[in-house]
């Protein structure tokens, strides 16, 4: 498969200039290293994967040498290699700032109970999500989330349809990417049987393989809602401290994220719980059990699963922003809600989904009471839905499809 170029290249470039060090993280298989290899300057950059037995045994012996002649080194799978962390500092030191790092891996460094020597002040993080479709269809990233935050509405108009299913099924993974659906399937499950029986024993101590799957399951199961650990304890037959371990587990390692509920003033009568969702829509098909495009289509997920990519590509955009714009979502004790709230310095964007395909003024009331309680602090709100037609429902207020969010450079017209 030819090399699709990311979003994050020029951002992860960018950071060369901050700190020596860069660190580089996100799910397996999510195309950290196919970015390093291929993408100037780091392609041309020493590469060594702690994957090989000789580089691990290496770092475990006298790391300095695995750098030795060169000043630019690319250090793949770093998690597996924590020890190696006090010698890059040392030779970051020692080489008064001439020497680069980029350090890559699956796990995120900065949550990992492992990594004891600080890299503070040396260091700056990228993540690197699954494929957003501009990326795959070779499209720039959109500019419509920056617009917004500048009180830029997009043009009303006709943007023709992007089906949204298939992404729901397969997911945005790079080698999910010309599968058919059966080996769609085939994949995940060779994909979360490695994530359980390797990775996670390399990672972490984790007592019991099928109660993290069951906690991982359960995760799967509330998608885009309110994250009740008692229930999830109570459904898996886990205990409350070893869900509430776990799903540190799955987010240090880039497969579920904790989304937080926003206030600008801390007494805001607001839902302090925390949303939940899966880093990738394929894995939360698989892991529900739908097999197939029809599975998801009539799946009562199907909704939740529609939230979950537009989430993904949401957080594409705001990781591109600098600094770095953050996601929230809002939930008053009344009930009123939006699904994200897209936080950049003071300004901040409600996010409403909805999986229709013809939007009404209705679907945009949680937007409008988040605009009648933070009006000033929000220059734009949004509700993104599965159409085709970009409209103002509002002075503020405009519908968005999906595909524009996402960066498609080619809907279907009609």
């Amino acid at each position: 498969m030819r090399y699709l170029t990311r979003w994050q290249a020029d951002d992860v470039r960018a950071s060369l200039e901050a700190a020596p060090v860069t660190v580089l993280t996100g799910a397996r298989q999510v195309g950290k290293s196919t970015l390093l290899r291929n993408e100037p300057p780091f392609s041309s950059w020493r590469y060594v994967s702690f994957d090989d037995f000789d580089s691990l045994s290496q770092a475990e012996r006298d790391p300095r040498d695995l750098w030795a002649g060169v000043e630019e080194v690319v250090l793949d799978e770093v998690q597996k290699a924590p020890k190696v962390l006090s010698a890059v500092k040392q030779a970051v030191d020692d080489s008064r700032g001439t020497k680069r790092f980029v350090l890559s891996g699956s796990a995120n460094l900065l949550l990992m109970n492992a990594v004891s020597e600080s890299l503070a002040g040396r260091t700056s993080y990228k993540r690197l999500l699954p494929f957003t479709v501009g990326e795959v269809e070779g499209a720039p990233p959109p500019r419509i989330l920056r617009d917004l935050f500048d009180g830029i509405l997009p043009e009303e108009g006709e943007h023709g349809r992007l089906e949204a299913l298939p992404y729901l099924f397969r997911g945005m993974m790079p080698p999910v990417v010309g599968l058919s659906e059966r080996a769609v399937t085939t994949w995940w499950e060779g994909y979360v049987a490695t994530y359980l029986e390797r990775d996670l024993r390399q990672l972490t101590q984790v007592g019991s393989l099928p109660e993290f799957r069951a906690v991982m399951q359960q995760v799967a199961a509330r998608t885009g809602s309110l994250f009740n650990q008692t229930d999830v304890a109570r459904l898996s037959g886990v205990s409350q401290p070893t869900v509430h371990r776990y799903l540190g587990v799955l987010e240090a390692t880039h497969v579920a994220l904790r989304i937080p509920g926003f206030a600008i003033s801390a007494s805001k009568r607001v839902s302090k719980r925390p949303k939940v969702y899966l880093f990738d829509t394929g894995l939360a098909s698989f892991l529900l059990g739908l097999y197939s495009e029809d599975a998801v289509r009539d799946a009562r997920q199907s909704g939740a699963l529609f939230e979950n990519l537009v989430m993904q590509h949401l957080l594409a955009l705001a990781d591109l922003m600098a600094p770095r714009a953050q996601l929230f979502y809002w939930r008053t004790h009344q009930g009123v809600e939006v699904d994200f709230v897209a936080v950049w310095g003071r300004k901040a964007i409600p996010i409403e989904v909805k999986s229709t395909a013809d939007p009404s003024h209705r679907d945009a009331r949680g937007l409008r009471a988040f605009l009648d309680e933070y009006g000033q602090a929000a220059p734009a709100a949004v509700l993104v839905h599965s159409g085709t037609q970009i409209r103002r429902l509002g002075e503020k207020t405009v519908a968005v499809p999906w595909h524009v969010i996402a960066g498609a450079a080619s809907p279907v017209v009609g």
